[in-house]
């Protein structure tokens, strides 16, 4: 006699396995065509549409919307990509002891290196930050903000500092930042080397009034040293 506590169980499995390997699968192919987006954009710039997306992940343009509801959605996720790349450049410097220079010239160098490397998906990363998608998803750029402030708040831990970092001010320096690469992508008026260290004396300036306007003096020669690489030391 069949068992059919065992067969249900049986059949229960199997389709448990069937639809794994097809969100596996789904995953793979979405994957797929955000890189063949990213490698479109990073030939030819923003304006690429969907059918040269879907051409080069070699799949037919219908099969595109399966994964991404429209273009918006795949040019948020594109966004999210390049964010998260940008992020993992910068990141390693967000908890390196220096004087206010040094921290941000470590911060901003490799920002605008990673931006010369990767021209057009920097300009689409930039234009993208202004549309409703990405507010909505809160995607990269804005988990970079969160991880700037985070790191300026261990910075300023142990000085007489009681309030957190504006958040408005750092939205106004990435928005100086962004508006500066492109424009040196437009002119090329100024080395790498010079845009850095125009962005750097920028930057410092303004989050050093910032602060000053907060009751903390920042003296030029003052070592800032994270709470994580005190703990090491």
């Amino acid at each position: 006699m069949v068992d059919v506590a065992n067969v249900a169980k049986w059949v229960d499995s199997t389709v448990r396995r069937r639809n794994a390997k097809e969100a596996l699968e789904s995953d793979a192919r979405r994957a797929q065509v955000v890189q063949a987006a990213v490698d479109a954009i990073e030939e030819g710039g923003g304006q690429v549409g969907m059918g040269a997306i879907a051409e080069r992940a070699g799949i037919p343009r219908p099969n595109v919307y399966r994964h991404f509801a429209s273009k918006e959605q795949l040019d948020a996720e594109v966004a999210r990509f390049a964010a998260t790349e940008l992020l993992r450049r910068v990141r390693p410097h967000l908890a390196t002891p220096g004087t206010p220079v040094e921290i941000v010239r470590g911060l901003i160098a490799p920002c605008v290196a990673w931006a010369a490397e990767h021209p057009h998906l920097f300009r689409f990363l930039a234009a993208q930050q202004q549309t409703k998608a990405l507010h909505r998803a809160r995607l990269g750029r804005t988990r970079l903000l969160s991880e700037i402030a985070d790191a300026a708040r261990a910075y300023l831990s142990e000085t007489s500092l009681s309030t957190d970092p504006p958040e408005g001010v750092l939205v106004g320096v990435m928005g100086m930042v962004d508006a500066s690469i492109i424009w040196w992508f437009d002119h090329h008026d100024e080395s790498q080397e010079q845009l850095v260290d125009r962005l750097t004396r920028q930057v410092v300036a303004v989050l050093v009034d910032a602060l000053a306007q907060a009751g903390l003096v920042v003296p030029d020669d003052l070592v800032l040293r994270p709470v994580a690489a005190k703990s090491q030391n």
